[in-house]
């Protein structure tokens, strides 16, 4: 074995990085395998919109110079409404915050290999003790670290990954100059991060304005890709030609230029994680997958996978005589439903109501946001069953069973009937 490291990490993405970054500074020595060339990183995997909020700056000692705009508030737009919440926040350029991360984690004394493409485990009696990259290379650790988000080469090949495909996002994003942010159609959009539900522009999806200075935003859609959300839209539009039937429709848009090169693509899958770990190994980031299923944020929740991940590496790693079982990596899942998503599931429900409701039902929800104490909006953001109920009318119980009945049917894993269902979870 002529290469090994305490920890080996495939992907040099937030989730990635962090652990890296964490990892290095507790002094193990660690190895990051990035797939894209350093020259050019990250130009294929520029993909986040990068809004966040001061949670994730303050947490990870973020600087300000990778910020394009500080924003004031969260806007919701409905077809023929909108709600503004007074929240702080900050929108990322993506590819100096990545590049930021790598520098901060080779300052601690984490490796870095560019032009590393991660293929296949390194197996030794049932257990993955490195990994194959670029060919038949080949580089051995004591704990691997999976995220590469979801191609998942390493989780896929050890059976941890179960990204299903009828939960895949896909979104589009480009960058614009030109743009009317305060029209008297609309919201002022001024510093502000702006999320449309309108199953007309997004089909069981949501589109986005976010403001980055001047007249200059970034601006994009995304949806779930399966049928039951493509039936919203319209029929032979392709997320591309979403996003050009909202282009040209909205005034906002009527002097805007797309930037050159500012054009982004991206995926995740919105589901609940199944197993995250297994011997030596730990599955990170959008590889569980990690993404908010209910706004979309995905870096904060990326570095926050990392973060476990690096402090469970570090339990393991530490004894006299390290243990890196199954068993004892469960740590991390332990920690990921504590620190990272608590209440996931509650979230997913919120989620698929959401984005089932007709758009007349979002011109409802826009009023009883105003109407509903702040207090309340927090919790049922956080997944209180008792704030969700508080949101929901009488006249969505056909949404709710329609949920349960999918759920049920799907998955076949809860015996109780789809109203069942419902009262079960209301009653917690």
């Amino acid at each position: 074995m002529t290469d090994h490291y305490d920890v080996v990490v495939a992907g040099a993405g937030p989730a990635g990085a962090q652990c890296a970054r964490d990892l290095a500074a507790r002094g193990y020595e660690v190895l990051v395998l990035e797939t894209e060339a350093e020259d050019e990183f990250p130009r294929q995997s520029n993909k986040s919109t990068a809004g966040t909020f001061p949670s994730m700056m303050a947490s990870f000692n973020v600087p300000s110079d990778v910020v394009m705009n500080y924003t004031d508030n969260v806007v919701l737009e409905s077809p023929n409404d909108h709600y503004v919440q007074d929240q702080p926040g900050a929108v990322l350029e993506f590819a100096d915050f990545k590049q930021w991360l790598v520098e901060r984690g080779r300052e601690n004394g984490a490796e870095y290999w560019f032009d590393a493409r991660v293929a296949n485990p390194i197996m030794d009696g049932g257990e993955i003790v490195g990994v194959e990259y670029n060919g038949d290379e080949e580089v051995y650790a004591d704990i691997v670290v999976d995220a590469t988000g979801p191609s998942a080469p390493l989780a896929r090949a050890l059976g941890v990954s179960d990204l299903e495909r009828r939960n895949q996002a896909i979104g589009i994003e480009y960058e614009f100059e030109g743009l009317e942010v305060d029209h008297d159609r609309y919201a002022d959009l001024t510093d502000a991060m702006m999320l449309r539900l309108d199953h007309d522009l997004a089909p069981g999806g949501y589109s986005w304005i976010f403001h980055t200075g001047e007249d200059t935003a970034k601006v994009g859609l995304c949806y779930i890709q399966n049928d039951r959300y493509q039936s919203r839209g319209h029929e032979g539009m392709t997320i591309d030609d979403h996003l050009e039937y909202w282009l040209d429709t909205d005034p906002r848009f009527q002097n805007a230029t797309k930037l050159e090169g500012k054009m982004h693509r991206g995926s995740a899958h919105i589901q609940m994680p199944g197993e995250m770990s297994t011997d030596n190994f730990m599955a990170i980031g959008d590889t569980v997958p990690t993404l908010d299923p209910l706004w979309g944020e995905g870096i904060h929740k990326c570095m926050e996978s990392g973060r476990v991940a690096a402090a469970t590496a570090d339990r393991c790693l530490t004894p006299a005589e390290p243990d890196t079982s199954a068993a004892n990596m469960e740590i991390y899942e332990d920690l990921w439903h504590q620190r990272v998503a608590p209440k996931m599931r509650n979230r997913l429900l919120m989620t698929r109501l959401l984005y089932l409701a007709p758009n007349e039902r979002y011109d409802q929800l826009m009023a009883d946001l105003r109407a509903t104490p702040d207090e309340t909006l927090a919790k049922a953001n956080k997944g209180s069953p008792i704030a969700i109920g508080k949101l929901i009318h009488t006249g969505d119980f056909p949404i709710l069973v329609d949920y349960a009945k999918e759920r049920f049917d799907t998955t076949g894993s809860n015996p109780a009937s789809p109203v069942e269902a419902i009262a079960k979870f209301f009653e917690r």
